[in-house]
């Protein structure tokens, strides 16, 4: 009877440890961002290179954030929403680069108005433009008074810059650890670390808030 005891209290031990490693798996590690430490400089300048845009910096000294989307993305939409403007209360210079997708299969993934918006928020960085853009329901936006891309060769390279610059930013990210996916959020914080995440999930967004100071 000893044997049959110590053998159940052994199961019990090992399924307790096993449902609490699972637990810490799944409410924190899983979802905690990936510490950059591969071609920091790389991934960096890509970043400022592109076409970003945000309000007023804070200030030079101002911790940076940005967030790769598209427009459509629903996931995207939710963490600007839900997290920016607090990032923002907290000084921190949160910006935003929209890239239009390229076609998928010979179907199309991004609009004209899309893409004529993206290369104008690339060429000027209108934070209005870009705020009225945001407002707009997805598939309603006439992009009313913006020159059109297509049939503009100018234009049209800067679009193909925002897809290159993914193409550039996927692997030096798979290497980091970080999928593709969107929101792409990468992040320095206050002490220096270069952090990022692929944010589609909520629950990854504690840890961006901790970060920053953002609570």
């Amino acid at each position: 009877m000893r044997g049959v005891r110590n053998f159940l209290l052994m199961i019990l031990v090992l399924g307790g440890a096993g449902v609490g490693g699972y637990l810490y798996w799944d409410h924190a590690y899983r979802w905690a961002p990936h510490v950059i430490t591969k071609d920091q400089d790389e991934i960096a300048k890509v970043l400022d290179a592109s076409g970003w845009v945000a309000p007023p910096s804070p200030g030079p000294s101002a911790p940076k954030l940005y967030m790769v989307a598209y427009r459509g993305c629903e996931d995207c939409a939710r963490f600007e929403q839900s997290e920016l403007p607090a990032l923002r209360k907290a000084g921190v210079d949160a910006r935003v680069i929209m890239i239009a997708r390229p076609d998928l299969n010979g179907l199309p993934k991004s609009t004209p108005g899309e893409r004529s918006t993206v290369a104008e928020l690339w060429v000027n960085r209108n934070w209005k433009l870009y705020e009225k853009w945001a407002a707009a329901p997805a598939d309603d936006w006439p992009a009313q008074g913006i020159p059109p891309a297509d049939g503009d060769v100018a234009r049209s390279a800067v679009v193909e810059a925002g897809r290159d610059a993914i193409d550039k930013l996927k692997p030096l990210l798979g290497d980091n650890g970080i999928k593709l996916a969107y929101p792409i959020v990468i992040w320095w914080t206050k002490d220096g670390k270069m952090e990022g995440c692929a944010c589609e999930n909520e629950h990854t967004y504690r840890f961006v808030r901790k970060d920053l100071d953002a609570n």
